[in-house]
C-alpha cells in the first residue's frame, strides 16, 4: 500500500510523482527478491566508496534471517519447529526465539487479532497460491488448532514448543519489519547515513545528510495504480497491510492472505492500512491486526496500542485518518477525502 520515493527519484517507476520526475537523477536503488516481495535499498549519498559492498552485506543479513524464519522454506528453523509440533520443547536459534517472543507479545497486544498459529491457513490449506478457495471443512479443521497459547517459549533455555501436534506457525506478519530493520542496522553500522529500505510497501528510512525528507507515495488500496497522498518522512517506519496484492476472487468476494484467526477466513471491511511511527516496535504486526479488526474496531485497537498516525481505507473506499497523520500528508488532487477514526 505504500511505495517509497527517494527525494530525487522514485523507488518504483510505476508511481513517479510529477514534481520529482524532472529532477530524477543518480543510480537506481539496489533490489533483490526477499520474503516473497521485491526489496530495494536507496541511498541519499550513493557515491560512498564502499556503498555496493555495504548494501550487499545488508541484503545478505536479511536473507540469512529470512532463511531462519520463513515457513515456506522447508529447511528453515521455523519449519523444523513446525515439524516438531507436539514433541516437546526444542532448542531454537536465538533469532527465531526473539521472533516468537515478538509474535506472542503481538497476539496479546491485539487481543488475538494477530496470531502466529494460523500457519495451516496461510500455507497449503488455503490454496490461494493455486487460485483456489478453501472448503469450509478444511477451514473448520484448521481453526480448531489456532491459538497463541499453543506456542510456549523458554528464553532461559532457548527453547520453544508447539503443544498441539496439528498447529503450525507463520511469522510473516511479525518478522518482516524486524528483518528489514536488521538490514538497516548493517547499513548504519558501516557508516551509511540517509538510507531507505522498501520491502513490498513497508518502508524504513533514516535522516538524509542534506536535511530534506524522503517522499513516500501512499497508494490507494482500492485503486493500487493511483496515489492517495504523499508523506514527507525524515526518518521512521511506514508499515502497510492490504488485500490487493495476493488474492483470488470467488463468487464476488475477495479471498486474500490476511487471515482472521477467529473465522479462519480472510479479513473483511478494510482494503488497506498504513501506519507511521518512529520505530518498528511501535507498529509491528498492527497493520494485519487492524485489517482483522475491521473498520468498526481498528481505530480503538490502534489507539489502545499507542498508534497516533494511521490511515485506513474501507471496502466502501472511504478513507479514515488520524489527525496526526492527516496533518503531514500532501493529498493527491481530488484523491483524499479524510474522515477521522472512530
Amino acid at each position: 500500500m505504500v511505495i517509497g520515493l527517494a527525494a530525487a527519484a522514485a523507488i518504483q517507476p510505476l508511481v513517479v510523482l510529477p514534481a520529482l520526475a524532472a529532477s530524477a537523477a543518480g543510480p537506481a536503488p539496489a533490489g533483490r527478491t526477499l520474503m516473497g516481495t521485491w526489496v530495494t535499498i536507496d541511498l541519499a549519498q550513493p557515491q560512498h566508496p564502499q556503498a555496493e559492498r555495504i548494501v550487499g552485506a545488508a541484503f545478505d543479513e536479511m536473507l540469512r534471517l529470512e532463511r531462519l524464519l520463513s515457513h515456506h522454506d522447508a529447511g528453515s528453523a521455523l519449519s523444523m519447529l513446525n515439524r516438531a509440533a507436539g514433541q516437546g520443547p526444542q532448542v531454537v536459534p536465538v533469532e527465531l526465539l526473539d521472533a516468537l517472543a515478538l509474535a506472542q507479545a503481538a497476539a496479546v497486544r491485539t487481543g488475538g487479532r494477530f496470531d502466529p498459529t494460523v500457519g495451516r491457513l496461510t500455507r497449503g490449506v488455503d490454496g490461494l497460491a493455486a487460485g483456489m478457495v478453501p472448503a469450509d471443512a478444511l477451514v473448520h479443521a484448521a481453526r480448531a488448532h489456532i491459538g497463541h497459547a499453543r506456542l510456549r517459549i523458554d528464553p532461559a533455555r532457548r527453547q520453544a514448543a508447539i503443544t498441539d501436534p496439528a498447529t503450525r506457525l507463520d511469522l510473516g506478519g511479525v518478522a518482516k519489519l524486524p528483518i528489514l530493520e536488521a538490514g538497516l542496522r548493517v547499513l548504519h553500522a558501516h557508516g551509511l547515513r540517509g538510507v531507505i529500505i522498501n520491502g513490498g510497501g513497508d518502508v524504513l528510512a533514516t535522516a538524509r545528510p542534506d536535511g530534506r525528507p524522503w517522499r513516500i507515495g501512499v497508494r490507494d488500496p482500492a485503486a493500487p495504480d493511483d496515489l492517495l497522498a504523499v508523506l514527507p518522512l525524515h526518518h521512521g517506519v511506514v508499515a502497510s497491510s492490504g488485500d490487493y496484492e495476493r488474492f483470488v476472487s470467488h463468487e464476488g468476494r475477495r479471498y486474500h492472505h490476511i487471515v482472521d484467526p477467529a473465522t479462519g477466513r480472510p479479513s473483511r471491511g478494510l482494503h488497506g492500512v498504513t501506519l507511521v511511527a518512529d520505530r518498528v516496535a511501535e507498529v509491528n504486526a498492527l497493520g494485519a491486526a487492524a485489517m482483522v479488526a475491521g473498520p468498526g474496531q481498528a481505530g480503538s485497537m490502534l489507539a489502545a496500542c499507542g498508534v497516533t498516525q494511521a490511515l485506513l481505507v474501507g471496502e466502501d473506499t472511504r478513507v479514515h485518518c488520524t489527525p496526526a497523520l492527516a496533518a503531514k500528508l500532501q493529498p493527491a488532487p481530488g484523491r483524499l477525502s479524510v474522515r477521522g477514526l472512530a
